[in-house]
């Protein structure tokens, strides 16, 4: 049997598949579709300090190759996911990582201290890179403002921190070096591209937004890119992300630098494709005799 467990910060997954914030809700809405037990860390979508009442509808249009999505961040808040959502999570079995977001500094620190005394979170998520809110995901497209919010989430928590990065940016290496240099356990990314989509005999965007975060297999090029690019110039773990369908796909962003990956747009497709990826990955190492996915991490063969 091939060994697939990872290590992310103090977190141990049993495999390196992991189900995206804002894709899998809050777990128990897939639990009749899905063995919540199989995945090897589920993030939860987003939440903020005070309930978000997200943006106006439509929400989600289709696009070629992916769709796109400005939800914008609509929760109930932090103090009803911890009484409602995190009595259910913490008894999955899985890893559980929280996503926060927050408009300032202060509401990432205060979401961060909050949720540090809470049993069952493995993890947080630093939404810092969400291209659906009126701040653009300024924090992630700035060296200093990604810095700064994770030196002070760092400073508040015990828990590992996972900086999640926009892919909205001049050089995403810089911005992931600024989170490693900030004590971020690990980055990931991409979070969704910035695009648009307008219904031509209408005249009007498809989305009430006007914009939202495009993803799907039609960003999985570039995603794949830029977890190899960032994966060479820092020392932490890079989780990828980004139009990931299958376990081929999950085995070329491994290849890249990955040392996990998570699986988002999927999920609304096939909701048991996080198994079946396990699966695809334990096959894939049985096939090439390799004992365990850590010796394919970064394993691309990229000499010329």
């Amino acid at each position: 049997m091939a060994v697939l467990g990872i290590n992310i910060g103090k977190i141990k997954l049993n495999n390196p598949v992991m189900a995206a914030s804002g894709t899998f809700g809050y777990a128990q809405e897939f639990e009749k579709l899905v063995n919540l037990k199989n995945i090897g860390a589920i993030i939860t979508k987003t939440i903020t300090l005070n309930p978000k009442a997200g943006n106006p509808m439509p929400r989600i249009c289709e696009t070629a190759g992916g769709m796109l999505n400005a939800i914008g961040l609509q929760n109930e808040g932090a103090d009803n996911f911890i009484k409602e959502k995190m009595p259910y999570l913490s008894k999955i079995g899985s890893p559980i990582i929280v996503s926060i977001s927050g408009n300032n500094i202060d509401e990432f620190f205060i979401l961060a201290r909050r949720l540090d005394k809470i049993k069952g979170i493995s993890g947080l998520e630093l939404n810092i890179s969400c291209p659906n809110i009126k701040s653009r995901g300024l924090v992630a497209q700035d060296n200093k403002a990604t810095y700064e919010v994770v030196k002070a989430v760092k400073k508040i928590t015990a828990k590992t921190v996972i900086t999640k990065l926009s892919p909205n940016v001049t050089n995403i290496v810089e911005i992931a070096k600024a989170a490693q240099d900030a004590g971020s356990d690990a980055v990931s990314l991409v979070n969704t591209f910035l695009g648009m989509a307008i219904d031509i005999d209408t005249r009007r965007p498809k989305l009430g937004n006007i914009t939202g975060g495009l993803s799907g297999p039609c960003i999985k090029p570039i995603a794949l890119r830029m977890t190899y690019e960032v994966s060479r110039n820092i020392n932490i773990p890079v989780i990828g992300i980004g139009g990931i369908m299958n376990s081929n796909d999950a085995i070329e962003f491994i290849l890249a630098g990955a040392t996990a990956i998570q699986v988002g747009t999927a999920n609304f497709i096939e909701p048991g494709v996080c198994g079946k990826i396990v699966k695809g990955i334990e096959d894939y190492l049985r096939k090439h005799k390799v004992e365990k996915v850590e010796d394919i991490i970064g394993a691309l063969n990229d000499k010329k």
